[in-house]
């Protein structure tokens, strides 16, 4: 099995869908909790799903299990709360969640897992491939950048 992940911040809609273009990735799965904020530019939810349509031939799923909680976001973007901990409270949440077995294994596989921090390193998609690798065993995980 093979994820990719992507964020779509500090890249332009031109490098974005090479990116994936590129990848082979049959589908964007949106792991964002909120999708549709004009924040997003090119990848608000319905723009987004029809962009990806007509310049990759790729598709589109949300699944907003696997984002964090609104709270969860503010104590880390707001109160500054550190990685380490915040990377545990997520973990935690996957955990309780059961995303192993509740996402369907056929829509990640080949799938790019997108949010909207420019690198993998502080992001929660990164987490949620991480813990599907380990729970699935045989992921091969591919960030692109």
């Amino acid at each position: 099995m093979k994820i990719f992940t992507i964020g779509f911040t500090k890249k332009s809609a031109k490098k974005f869908f090479e990116l994936l273009r590129s990848s082979g990735a049959k589908r964007i799965v949106d792991v964002r909790l909120n999708n549709v904020s004009q924040l997003a530019g090119f990848a608000k939810r319905d723009d987004l799903e029809y962009f990806l349509k007509e310049i990759c031939g790729i598709g589109y799923v949300h699944f907003p299990d696997l984002a964090p909680t609104q709270k969860m976001l503010d104590d880390y973007r707001k109160e500054h709360k550190n990685w380490s901990k915040y990377e545990c409270e997520f973990l935690e949440l996957m955990d309780k969640r059961q995303i192993e077995k509740s996402i369907p294994k056929e829509a990640i596989n080949d799938g790019c897992l997108l949010c909207s921090e420019d690198k993998p390193h502080h992001c929660h998609r990164r987490l949620v491939a991480q813990y599907l690798s380990q729970r699935w065993g045989d992921v091969q995980v591919q960030h692109l950048t």
